[in-house]
């Protein structure tokens, strides 16, 4: 009698799982940033951004709102209003009737009845006539003694708004016939700046785009280029 041996088959372990060449390509790439731009950049834009903005404000304080409320800046010269004015003030003189002015106000008066020079000193002193004319008494917050003259109301043309220290000796600069082409070419300045501004940072927004927008393509290009990998138990070809 032949015996039949019986051969248990072999225990088939599990295939160890293949790797798919290729397989990274299928995740998204990350966007390319931009190199990160120094410090020395953004302060310098800090920078800009500021005298801008200073330059915009003195602009308005010192020539829009004196010609639209019909005030006059004037530059103070001597040290008689100090510490309150110092030399080099530039000061803006609203127009006031006489009856509006009180005790204690800061007064521009013209030294003279229809002659260009004038002084600017506070009202220390109202006086007022049996026939209803009024005189003022001025003096100077650095001087020990009142003006020499009462002055009338006729001579009155304005009381100070506000001031602006330093900024006087500028306006002598530009006073005369030089205001009429320093001020177009600083203000032609001014909106070139500003234009360059917007324009370089519409420049770099598009720059920053076109490179997301190159990365993006490139991700797509590598993942359409890579192979499909086979199936397992698939045959060969």
């Amino acid at each position: 009698m032949t015996s039949t041996q019986l051969q248990s088959a072999p225990e088939h372990s599990p295939a160890p799982a293949a790797s798919v060449p290729g397989a990274a390509a299928n995740e998204a790439p990350a966007p390319v940033d931009p190199p990160d731009k120094s410090l020395l950049h953004y302060l310098g834009l800090a920078v800009s951004g500021a005298v801008l903005l200073l330059v915009v404000a003195l602009a308005l304080l010192l020539i829009v709102v004196p010609k639209v409320t019909g005030s006059t800046p004037l530059t103070v010269l001597t040290s008689s209003m100090e510490p309150t004015l110092p030399p080099g003030t530039l000061i803006i003189v609203r127009p006031v009737t006489p009856d509006e002015i009180r005790i204690g106000d800061v007064v521009t008066y013209q030294i003279r009845s229809g002659e260009p020079g004038v002084i600017t000193h506070r009202v220390t002193a109202i006086s007022s006539s049996s026939e209803g004319g009024r005189t003022f008494t001025f003096k100077g917050d650095n001087n020990s003694v009142a003006d020499a003259d009462q002055v009338l109301p006729v001579q009155i043309q304005g009381r100070l708004w506000y001031s602006v220290p330093w900024v006087g000796w500028v306006n002598n600069a530009v006073n005369g016939q030089s205001r009429s082409w320093i001020v177009p070419i600083v203000a032609g300045l001014l909106f070139a700046y500003m234009g360059y501004m917007f324009a370089s940072g519409a420049v770099s927004a598009l720059r920053k785009r076109r490179r997301a927008a190159a990365a993006v393509a490139a991700g797509a290009a590598r993942i359409a280029s890579t192979p499909e990998p086979a199936a397992p138990g698939s045959p060969l070809r």
